[in-house]
């Protein structure tokens, strides 16, 4: 007999049981999040500009982790990483459009389809090559279950 053992509030996350969009969204707001906190510090926190150089990239390195949750939760299924992942950039890009309502600047540098076209041909060419690792992986295997034992 198994016990699951949930954390309180576990039943909250149930609302989307499926475990693709969970993540998806799951790494959208970790993305909205860090993305809210950079523009914050860039725009509202003076003193923080003599280490602009290295705030941006420690900003950049924490939207790249948020957005890799989905690539390593569905390596090895292309199809659920793609889906994840373009639900993650979907809802962050709508996020950068609201934001692009307060901060005018924001959408001269950047606009919405272009931001999450970036996400979307990363997530796309990362889906791929999963799905030829995964190709490649399951003819390997194909392989090595047939043994080559000829009767002489």
């Amino acid at each position: 007999m198994s016990v699951r053992a949930h954390l309180p509030g576990y039943r909250w996350f149930q609302v989307f049981p499926n475990a693709t969009i969970r993540i998806g969204i799951y790494a959208a707001f970790g993305l909205i999040l860090a993305f809210t906190t950079w523009l914050f510090l860039a725009n509202r926190v003076s003193f923080l500009d003599r280490v602009a150089l290295e705030r941006n990239i420690a900003a950049g390195l924490l939207l790249c982790l948020f957005a890799l949750i989905p690539i390593l939760r569905f390596l090895r299924m292309p199809g659920h990483l793609l889906a994840s992942g373009l639900v993650a950039w979907l809802i962050f890009s709508l996020y950068y459009r609201f934001l692009c309502l307060f901060f005018r600047k924001l959408g001269d540098w950047h606009g919405t389809m272009e931001i999450f076209m970036y996400g979307a041909v990363v997530y796309l060419i990362i889906a791929t090559l999963s799905w030829i690792g995964v190709a490649i992986w399951r003819v390997r295997e194909a392989h090595f279950s047939h043994h080559n034992n000829h009767a002489s």
